[in-house]
């Protein structure tokens, strides 16, 4: 499995947040390499810039609202199709509360929407953290998810 690089901007603030990423960045960590990075706050531009340094030579995937959406089941077949062509790391980027530029989206090898809605940063990161748990369950023919 590549390196799973989740990037995000900020320190999460919210309780919810903070309990759901102690629930699943664990989960993930079973199945291989799981890094969460935290960059600092700042004009949207400056988060962007600091984004792109923290993935700099990644398969960079750029969390936003205008993205492709896909299945669980989907994600799934991307990280094993990103195995098979042996991408050692994949950096989900999860800009801040004003989003991303449109220098980080052109940057992306993949742009991934969560949802046609845009979601709160925070809820953005644990909600990812369970769908990559969720994808890597699917991939082990793990009981976790349901079709």
């Amino acid at each position: 499995m590549p390196n799973l690089h989740i990037i995000s901007v900020g320190k999460p603030k919210l309780s919810y947040a903070r309990e759901g990423i102690a629930e699943y960045l664990p989960r993930l960590e079973r199945y291989g390499k799981v890094f969460w990075k935290q960059v600092s706050e700042g004009s949207k531009a400056e988060e962007g810039v600091r984004l792109l340094a923290a993935s700099d030579s990644m398969f960079r995937v750029v969390m936003d609202e205008r993205g492709k959406t896909c299945r669980s089941l989907e994600l799934a077949q991307k990280l094993e199709q990103w195995d098979l062509q042996s991408v050692k790391d994949v950096a989900f980027l999860i800009g801040g509360a004003n989003g991303h530029e449109d220098d980080v989206r052109k940057k992306a090898s993949w742009v991934l929407s969560l949802s046609t809605m845009t979601l709160q940063h925070e809820l953005a990161l644990v909600f990812l953290m369970e769908q990559l748990y969720r994808a890597q369950t699917i991939r082990r023919g793990e009981p976790y998810h349901r079709e």
